[in-house]
């Protein structure tokens, strides 16, 4: 962690403009605080990406109040070419200033130098790739400015470095570290799917009850039960409904549990934010 936040802080005094990726499922958790420090004095972009599994209500929400702080943010999907394309009337937005403080010193055509940042697994080195496309070529190390760095030309305006940074993120209490698994970016391997799927169900029972009738066919008796210590009917329920069956026909709460949280991040059991705005601001 400390060698990445170092390496961030060398490449960040070489850019212009600070391109935060966040998951829109899980906007405030996936979210590392020290990037307002890192990037102090910089222009900045904020994307919620994967917007498209994201409660819509709460997508807005989200981009209103980052936009209440000053900073430029956008929905996005880092794998359509849709959204990459939408990016650059973005960057120039972000970075007015700059342009313009650049034009008044008699500098022109000078390219505003980007990196995206983000915790792992949230779609960087996607979104580079997106941006980036077919038949754009890396600019090469510039002896003097950019030692050992890789850039690459996006248009005549923007220039990408093309190594995203990476933020760890910061486990302050025990519900950020499942939110990121749920979305992720925590190993599965180092997790314990049935914990995160009685999380999930007793979510989803207080704020998105349809999903889960929907979806498994249960009752509002069975999501009520679902607070229960464990939560073994959920899991037993999913089991019986998917077929996830133990030799003797017993269920089969794990794979049950595994085929709820894929359910959940492929966008199976609808359009779902874990983090409300309702609930508190970053």
């Amino acid at each position: 962690m400390t060698k990445a936040r170092r390496a961030m802080q060398e490449d960040i005094r070489l850019i212009d403009l600070v391109i935060e990726l966040l998951d829109a499922r899980a906007v405030q958790a996936s979210r590392n605080p020290d990037i307002d420090t890192l990037a102090n004095g910089k222009a900045r972009l904020v994307l919620l990406n994967k917007a498209d599994l994201a409660d819509e209500r709460e997508n807005e929400k989200w981009a209103e109040w980052f936009s209440g702080q000053g900073i430029t943010a956008a929905l996005i999907d880092a794998r359509g070419q849709k959204s990459s394309r939408s990016i650059a009337p973005l960057i120039e937005t972000a970075c007015r200033e700059k342009i313009e403080r650049d034009r008044r010193r008699g500098i022109k055509n000078r390219p505003v130098r980007a990196m995206v940042v983000g915790i792992p697994n949230v779609g960087k080195s996607t979104l580079i790739n997106s941006m980036a496309g077919k038949g754009v070529a890396k600019t090469g190390n510039k002896p003097g400015v950019t030692k050992g760095k890789q850039w690459i030309r996006l248009n005549k305006q923007v220039e990408l470095l093309d190594t995203p940074g990476i933020l760890w993120p910061k486990f302050e209490d025990q519900e950020i570290g499942k939110k990121l698994a749920l979305i992720g970016s925590i190993r599965d391997e180092v997790t314990d799917p049935r914990e995160l799927a009685v999380y999930l169900g007793q979510f989803l029972a207080a704020f998105y009850p349809g999903a889960l009738h929907e979806r498994y066919e249960l009752t509002p008796e069975d999501t009520e039960a679902f607070s229960e210590v464990g939560g073994e009917r959920l899991l037993i329920k999913i089991a019986e409904i998917r077929s996830a069956l133990k030799k003797g026909g017993e269920p089969d709460q794990d794979k049950a549990a595994l085929l709820f949280l894929s359910d959940f991040r492929s966008g199976k059991l609808g359009r779902i934010s874990l983090d409300r705005i309702s609930k508190g601001v970053l």
